[in-house]
């Protein structure tokens, strides 16, 4: 290792970047636009106006402005966590014996321990001007539920999350910080709503998805004034903000002259992937710096590597926009795994199109296989990891490991976007033998591919 590079990249406040980097505007092949469920043609600002904030919709709908400046109130928020290290996995490099360096971003170092305050800010921002009482969203593991009430409660907005009734059940103490910063926490599908009774009826006893906890939260925020729905996943406007991970990342890379060879990221929705790589992408997107991309996705949920490409509902209650992208299908509900934020059935038409344009590749996991990885780095590394990030790691040693084989010396970026701490259920199960690796099967899959809407 170099001597002038330090364990632990930190950046000037200085250093932080103004403007969030939007990679749609180097795509020479545009992600396809949200169709109207009604009408398939695409979305207007007035009809995603209704659901979501109004410059919110510009964001969406902006595929042109390569960079969108970040509002100086969302800077001096950004300033409590931000900028995040970035840190070279010495300890693990020598445990593994391999040439290879890697680095991770950690995203961890925030209340809400993941990367999603970074656009649940953002979102309440908008929402707070506009004039708003408040808004509603789901929540799969946790961290987006967390960072959103956070954001509200410093914004002095309500917060109603609706959160998957697996993770509620898992994760009581993720509900109970949420609580804390004022937000009201419902397990879905719940009773509360008029697609939760439905879904319920048809399944019940169902340990819910990210797809039932969205269509739960935009009736509720279509149903009272002076409310919109936010996202923390899978939408443009999401992968938009969440590029200051990318940007921090590159800028130190940058500063000590290293140039990674691949980058690699969880995938649920795409917006730690997405976040994670946009800067890298964009150079790859202009021919000017070539690196390898690589998706990781549960094994229990592969939209990417068994998925198929095509229009989709965005919600279990099909009351939301269609959008192309890699999908199991929205009646899909995964098996109750231990990666509650990689549990939703769909990826972000924006990555769906960089893959199907083949700038990536992806992979799946087992989440046994995933938990090996997580305990391993926890116990050189010193963080205990999510189960989401943990993917990353996996494929990180896996790649690793191949370095040391054939003796090169490669270097590996991986995002480190959320901390373990509430996870303790799930490393129990797996300390305890008791966790297994359900995979869908071909059959089950087909049948709900075969429900998929039919878009000319």
């Amino acid at each position: 290792m170099a001597k002038n590079i330090p364990y632990k990249i930190y950046l000037e406040e200085s250093e932080m970047p103004t403007a969030w980097y939007n990679v749609r505007a180097d795509m020479k092949n545009k992600p396809a636009p949200l169709l109207n469920p009604s009408t398939h043609q695409p979305m207007t600002a007035q009809e995603l106006g209704a659901v979501f904030c109004d410059e919110l919709v510009q964001q969406e709908l902006d595929n042109d402005s390569p960079f969108i400046q970040i509002p100086q109130e969302i800077r001096d928020f950004y300033k409590m966590y931000r900028p995040s290290p970035l840190v070279r996995a010495y300890c693990l490099e020598e445990k593994l014996q391999t040439p290879a360096k890697i680095y991770y971003k950690f995203e961890g170092n925030n209340t809400s321990g993941s990367h999603k305050l970074n656009s649940a800010i953002a979102q309440a921002y908008y929402a707070k001007k506009q004039g708003l009482k408040g808004v509603t969203t789901e929540t799969g593991a946790g961290q987006w539920g967390t960072a959103l009430s956070m954001a509200c409660s410093y914004l002095g907005l309500d917060c109603k999350v609706f959160m998957v009734k697996v993770s509620y059940e898992q994760k009581p103490f993720r509900r109970e910080v949420m609580r804390t910063y004022g937000a009201q926490v419902t397990p879905s599908p719940s009773m509360t709503t008029e697609v939760g009774r439905k879904i319920l009826a048809e399944h019940p006893g169902t340990t819910g998805s990210l797809g039932c906890a969205i269509s739960e939260a935009v009736e509720v925020a279509v149903g009272h004034p002076g409310y919109r729905y936010v996202l923390g996943s899978v939408l443009n406007q999401v992968l938009l903000h969440q590029s200051i991970i990318g940007m921090e990342t590159k800028i130190a890379l940058d500063k000590y002259g290293i140039k990674p060879d691949m980058i690699i990221g969880c995938a649920g929705g795409g917006s730690n992937l997405g976040g994670l790589i946009s800067p890298f992408m964009g150079e790859k997107l202009r021919g000017e710096a070539d690196y390898r991309i690589i998706a990781v996705e549960p094994a229990s949920c592969p939209s990417f590597t068994r998925g198929v490409y095509a229009y989709d509902f965005c919600d279990t209650g099909m009351v939301c926009p269609l959008a192309k992208m890699y999908t199991l299908g929205s009646g899909f509900i995964p098996a109750p795994n231990h990666a509650g934020g990689l549990r939703y059935h769909g990826m972000s038409p924006v990555l769906s199109q960089l893959y199907a344009d083949g700038f990536m590749e992806a992979v799946s996991v087992p989440q046994t296989r995933v938990f090996e990885a997580a305990e391993q780095f926890a116990r050189v590394e010193g963080i205990l990891p999510a189960p989401e990030s943990s993917h990353a790691i996996r494929v990180a040693i896996d790649e690793a490991m191949k370095c040391k084989e054939t003796g090169e010396e490669k270097t590996i970026v991986f995002g480190l976007t959320g901390t373990g701490y509430f996870d303790m259920v799930a490393y129990e199960k797996f300390h305890d033998g008791k966790m297994d690796d359900y995979v869908p099967s071909d059959e089950e899959l087909q049948a709900y591919f075969a429900k998929l809407p039919k878009v000319d």
